[in-house]
């Protein structure tokens, strides 16, 4: 038996979302970002639903390629973090993965290990850090770092593309974007042979042109938030792939300067009435929600009031016509009608977050 809170799953919105992206970058092949279980959406129901609109996917690990193989589906598969011990190399070997490098000794791995197959040959991504300091060659590596695989006996050479990855696109008035894009372009320039290219995140496919190429890889836009704090998900034509509901456990009705939740941090300025929802951290909902964080019961605003618990979060319903809210109504408190984005805010988090947190814990109720 699951808790009480639940999340649904829009198929129609993760297809709206991905055609966003193609329509964004119309001349770009299209990697499906489907890391973390979908970014909490199922990840072999994500790829199921993508699966005829997206020339491949990408995942953070070997694992969770496995995963997606095991489960048949048979598009290319990118390993972002790539391979860590040729253990790995075997695996992506087995199973046909593509895989990202992006250090030394990834160079010396890929030296030591032999084929079950002395036929196979890897495709690759190589990753430049062009600002980002997390993975990637730096620049004045990338170059004998392609060159290297574009001759190593275990590589096709025609299965590699050179990738990187922005850092703030996110942030359109900065020129850090900008200075990425163009030191990744140098150093591939700088290169005898014009390989694909894969750049663009969610952010670059929506506000940076000068970040597409060969290959785009659409993340957080396909679940339907915005990639801009302060650009709203209707505004890019985004739709919400996710909708947590839980239901409303009692309503109490309180008098004014009565305290509510732990703490007593919110104190009634009226005589209020309160619903309580059976929805709290330990279902993904934000520990720290501030006080006025919306939520919707039958399509009005009623708004949080006090902490967060573990287990459930109450609400101001005042201003609802009283008559029309019962216990077990289902209360939204993001999705369709109220975006993640607005909740992420009030908590002073990102959507990522929220929707890994809730689609790991709660009962998933459709694809």
């Amino acid at each position: 038996m699951k808790r009480s809170a639940r999340i649904t799953i829009h198929p129609q919105a993760l297809q709206h979302n991905l055609n966003r992206a193609r329509q964004e970058a119309p001349d770009s092949k299209t990697t499906a970002v489907i890391k973390a279980n979908a970014y909490g959406h199922g990840a072999v129901e994500a790829a199921g639903i993508l699966y005829d609109k997206t020339e491949g996917f990408a995942v953070s690990c070997i694992v969770e390629a496995v995963e997606l193989r095991q489960a048949h589906i048979d598009r290319p598969i990118t390993v972002l973090q790539g391979f860590q011990s040729t253990d790995d190399l075997r695996i992506a070997e087995a199973y046909q993965l593509r895989l990202t490098v992006h250090h030394k000794r990834q160079l010396s791995l890929l030296d030591q290990f032999s084929p079950a197959n002395s036929q196979h040959r890897f495709d690759l991504n190589i990753k430049m850090d062009s600002g980002m300091h997390r993975l990637g060659f730096a620049p004045d590596e990338f170059i004998n770092a392609v060159q290297k695989l574009q001759n190593h006996t275990l590589v096709n050479p025609d299965g590699l593309v050179l990738m990187t990855h922005l850092s703030s696109a996110d942030e359109k008035d900065k020129d850090t974007t900008q200075q990425q894009i163009s030191l990744f372009n140098k150093n591939c320039d700088a290169l005898n042979k014009d390989y694909p290219k894969s750049i663009a995140n969610s952010a670059g496919i929506l506000g940076w042109k000068e970040s597409d190429s060969e290959w785009i890889r659409p993340g957080i836009m396909l679940y339907g938030s915005s990639p801009y704090s302060e650009t709203h998900r209707d505004t890019l034509d985004l739709k919400a792939a996710m909708t947590l509901n839980a239901p409303i456990i009692t309503i109490r009705h309180l008098k004014k300067g009565e305290v509510v939740g732990y703490g007593g941090t919110w104190v009634c300025e009226r005589d209020t009435i309160t619903a309580i929802i059976a929805c709290g951290y330990a279902d993904g909902y934000p520990r720290h929600a501030r006080s006025g964080t919306p939520v919707l019961i039958h399509s009005e605003q009623a708004k949080l009031i006090g902490r967060v618990s573990m287990d459930m979060i109450i609400i101001d319903i005042t201003d609802i016509k009283e008559a029309s809210v019962q216990v077990g109504d289902l209360a939204e408190l993001w999705g369709k009608n109220l975006s993640i984005d607005t909740i992420a805010q009030c908590a002073e988090t990102i959507s990522y977050e929220l929707l890994c947190n809730a689609g790991n814990l709660c009962e998933r109720m459709g694809t």
